[in-house]
């Protein structure tokens, strides 16, 4: 049986990317703590099962998806025009204009970040998945685990965990197809340069757009593989020890009681 200092050194290793993994699925920062914390306890009180049939960290992956998930199923999906609601809800209250601006201008974490405002708006969408989908893309095109990884976590077979990463990634390829303003002049969603204005003002968008992969190769590039630049830039950021955290989760957490 592993030994508690093992235990401990392991878990520590893997604990950012589990607490990142479990905020993208809850989109609340004290939930997140609250579920990573959880499950160090019960993997702790349940050493004695893990009998080492997967990784130790897949078996705590495990343990804390299946948290998430009770978590999760309190709460309603969300809808494909959630920023669309977020714009409006923002611009008819004074008070989340200010306490936006003020996060932006005093929070050491409050910058607005082109990069990290494509993963935030991933967190945003992603969220109007079906969750078995959701947790499935998410733990495969994020954070690199393996099919056969994945029917532990999520306790399926292999053909439902291919069937919903096939469907998750059909979703995706058609909301940001039709949504995001990134990739499509006619798209929807025009959030990431209406928030570029308000706080970086002397900053040209197109020019910090154009920095971006998925950015430059819209011309050139087909649907899928624009989903791919999309999910390598995410999986390069972590949500939580970014430079506009403060900013962004002040937007995953407050805005929802605005716009139900």
């Amino acid at each position: 049986m592993m030994d508690v200092q093992t235990y401990q050194d392991q878990f520590v290793e893997f604990r950012p990317s589990l607490s990142s993994y479990i905020y993208r699925l809850v989109a609340h920062h004290q939930n997140t703590e609250d579920i990573v914390q959880e499950a160090y306890i019960k993997a702790f009180q349940h050493l004695a099962k893990f009998r080492g049939e997967s990784s130790f960290k897949t078996w705590v992956f495990a343990i804390a998806t299946n948290l998430a998930k009770d978590f999760l199923k309190k709460e309603q999906r969300w809808q494909e025009d959630y920023q669309d609601r977020c714009r409006e809800a923002t611009y008819a209250s004074q008070e989340i204009q200010q306490t936006m601006a003020d996060i932006a201008q005093n929070s050491t974490y409050g910058q607005f970040v082109l990069r990290e405002h494509i993963d935030y708006c991933f967190t945003c969408i992603s969220k109007t998945l079906m969750l078995e989908e959701q947790v499935c893309v998410i733990l495969k095109e994020v954070y690199a685990f393996k099919v056969r990884e994945i029917e532990v976590i999520m306790e399926l077979s292999e053909g439902q965990v291919k069937y919903g990463l096939a469907n998750a990634r059909a979703r995706l390829r058609h909301i940001f197809d039709n949504r995001c303003s990134l990739i499509n002049k006619n798209g929807a969603c025009h959030q990431c340069s209406e928030l570029n204005g308000m706080f970086n003002p002397k900053q040209v968008f197109a020019v910090e757009a154009n920095k971006v992969e998925m950015v430059k190769a819209q011309d050139k590039a087909n649907h899928e593989q624009l989903l791919n630049l999309r999910l390598q830039l995410i999986q390069s950021i972590d949500p939580i020890n970014a430079q506009g955290f403060d900013l962004h989760n002040y937007m995953l957490e407050n805005m929802p009681h605005h716009v139900k």
